[in-house]
């Protein structure tokens, strides 16, 4: 993606059955379900393929974690959803799948120099002692990213692939001005 050597590392997606569920019946009708409602709320249900975990609420919600694609994210909420219908749970014909966080790395052709950076550029944050890198807020569109020494980053908040690919274009280039 875009010459940084971007990499989606995690993608959350969210949707609603449109109705509150009964978890009892849910882990009675399907396999490999967790469910300790004394630790969690929810259930926690895992596929291999794609490889991904998703937690089920008795609201009706449902949030998947751990893929690295959109694609994939909501293949397996499609996947869940047809899960709970087979089990006899009624849910939305097509539930609007919602992409709420895009976690992704890449790497820039520099090396930052923090304490300068935390010094001269607005929003940003920067405590060695307390952590490693500088954690940077853009407040164009709410994405944050952390930035290390050795020119390694992560960037959080996004919803879309493009969004990302346009903040690291971006952050390189404020990085670079300074």
């Amino acid at each position: 993606m875009a010459g940084y050597d971007i990499k989606v590392q995690n993608i959350v997606a969210t949707a609603s059955l449109g109705k509150s569920i009964d978890l009892e019946k849910v882990i009675e009708k399907i396999e490999n379900t967790e469910y300790e409602p004394e630790q969690f709320p929810g259930i926690v249900f895992r596929t291999k393929d794609p490889k991904a975990a998703t937690l089920i609420f008795s609201s009706g919600k449902v949030v998947c974690t751990g893929t690295s694609t959109i694609k994939d994210a909501k293949k397996v909420v499609k996947k869940v959803m047809n899960l709970l219908k087979k089990a006899g749970i009624s849910t939305n014909k097509s539930p609007k799948i919602q992409i709420e966080n895009i976690v992704a790395s890449a790497t820039l052709n520099l090396k930052p120099n923090l304490d300068k950076i935390a010094f001269e550029l607005e929003n940003s944050e920067y405590e060695p002692e307390q952590f490693p890198g500088l954690i940077y807020r853009m407040t164009e569109n709410k994405l944050v990213f952390l930035v290390f020494s050795s020119g390694k980053i992560i960037c959080t908040g996004a919803r879309f692939t493009k969004e990302v690919e346009d903040a690291v274009k971006e952050i390189s280039k404020r990085l670079k001005k300074l």
